[in-house]
């Protein structure tokens, strides 16, 4: 194959995978919309709404290590396709949890949904990084996160007053009717998901064939499949900075989940901003269109600027705006806690890029590691909404400044890769086999 045809081959690859990362990014995203909404409509608490980002996000955790066999057994491209699959089978679902209603079929539906999504995020993480000059990764990963953010900020824009369609009733609203008028709001309101799902479901299927159509490269044999030794992924976590960014993922992605979790309730407070439900969720647009914003920058800085040090001196920056919205009540409050998203922006990719840098063929085993460590987006939320029932929302943001302040450490002294890295080959593998 000539240089030119291997360009344009990479070039269509990088778009197509983006195109994936805009979808699982929107999807991921209606989660902060479905939890006030599916908070009302069963009359939970903070700790129980959280069970939605618990097993969404547990899914990473059980299907990481699966997801990573099949990349390593049918190479990226194959495994990108039966994600998109699998993640359409379990937006179908809820169709039938909405009919019924019901919470556990809901968190059914969620774990299928987001096992796809774990799939993919195992597949196209790495095929970004690897897809190209090893020292673009990061601003590769940080342009693909960008339009990941771009689907995290239309998607609740968008769809979320679909969802939050309804007039929300408090809980003393709810325990004022009688039980068939309860019966009946519930069922109204959970209804109001069926049609969103059923198009998103139709739409991963559509690009599942789209990408299965594409003649783009496998990069096969920069997997497991095409190296003669079997690594294990001990092997993996030998190296002292893998280690330490599996830990930042789990604490990154916990902060940001958590973060997201509670700003639709966090501005429905009357002493923060005092919206409905409906209001607050259009103004997630401007979290999560500050990742975007972030991402198309730090896409560009991280070609003249250390990665790591960036990393620092963003998660620096999130800490005192969580210190600032924790101490203060209002519109001061509540744009700070909007604000972070402009600096969560590089935080995600670069703690991947730099976790997985110089690991050579046990990059694959890296890879399945670091998103079973998105798993963090279970366990924190849950451990926030615990500690909201107890103090307050306000007050519990607590837990992801000290998730951010990990994160300083961590791009600071955590990231430097260790001795024993230097001896493997680079990870950018050879122009793949046309499919």
């Amino acid at each position: 194959m000539s240089t030119s045809s291997r360009t344009l081959s990479n070039t269509a690859a990088l778009a197509v995978v983006s195109l994936i990362f805009f979808t699982w990014g929107g999807l991921t995203s209606l989660n902060d919309v479905l939890i006030p909404h599916l908070k009302a409509v069963f009359a939970m608490n903070y700790a129980q709404s959280m069970l939605i980002q618990f097993t969404f996000f547990g899914a990473y955790f059980l299907m990481s290590l699966p997801s990573g066999a099949v990349v390593a057994r049918v190479g990226y491209k194959v495994s990108i396709v039966i994600g998109l699959v699998v993640a359409a089978i379990g937006a179908s679902m809820f169709y039938p949890a909405a009919r019924l209603p019901s919470y556990a079929l809901f968190l059914c539906a969620l774990f299928v949904l987001a096992s796809g999504i774990t799939l993919l995020q195992v597949a196209a993480n790495p095929y970004i990084s690897l897809l190209g000059d090893p020292k673009t990764s990061h601003s590769r990963l940080n342009l693909a996160q960008a339009l990941n953010s771009l689907g995290t900020t239309l998607f609740p824009l968008l769809i979320g007053p679909l969802i939050l369609v309804g007039a929300v009733l408090g809980a003393d609203q709810i325990a004022a009717m009688d039980a068939a008028e309860q019966a009946a709001y519930r069922a109204a309101e959970a209804r109001s998901v069926e049609v969103p799902y059923l198009m998103l479901a139709g739409g991963l299927l559509l690009l599942a064939v789209f990408v299965l159509a594409m003649r783009i490269p496998s990069l096969r044999e920069a997997t497991d499949a095409g190296d003669q030794t079997h690594h294990t992924y001990g092997e993996a976590l030998r190296h002292r900075h893998l280690r330490w960014g599996v830990l930042g993922i789990f604490v990154y992605v916990g902060a940001e989940v958590a973060i997201g979790s509670f700003l639709i309730n966090y501005m429905a407070e009357p002493q923060i901003g005092g919206l409905t439900e409906a209001a607050a969720s259009r103004f997630l647009a401007f979290y999560w269109g500050g990742t975007m914003l972030g991402r198309f920058v730090g896409a560009a800085l991280m070609t003249r600027f250390d990665a790591r040090r960036l990393l620092a001196i963003s998660a620096g920056i999130v800490c005192a705006l969580l210190l600032t919205t924790m101490t203060t009540q209002g519109h001061v409050a509540m744009w700070s806690a909007l604000s972070i998203g402009l600096f969560n922006s590089i935080m995600f990719p670069t703690i991947f890029t730099t976790a997985i840098e110089r690991l050579g063929t046990l990059t694959s085993k890296a890879s399945s590691l670091l998103v079973m460590a998105i798993v963090g987006g279970a366990i924190i939320p849950l451990l926030q909404g615990t500690l909201a029932d107890r103090i307050g929302i306000h007050h519990a943001f607590v837990i992801p400044l000290a998730c951010y302040a990990y994160i300083v450490w961590y791009g600071l002294r955590g990231s430097r890769v260790d001795a024993d890295a230097s001896h493997l080959p680079a990870s950018v593998p050879r122009s793949g086999p046309m499919h």
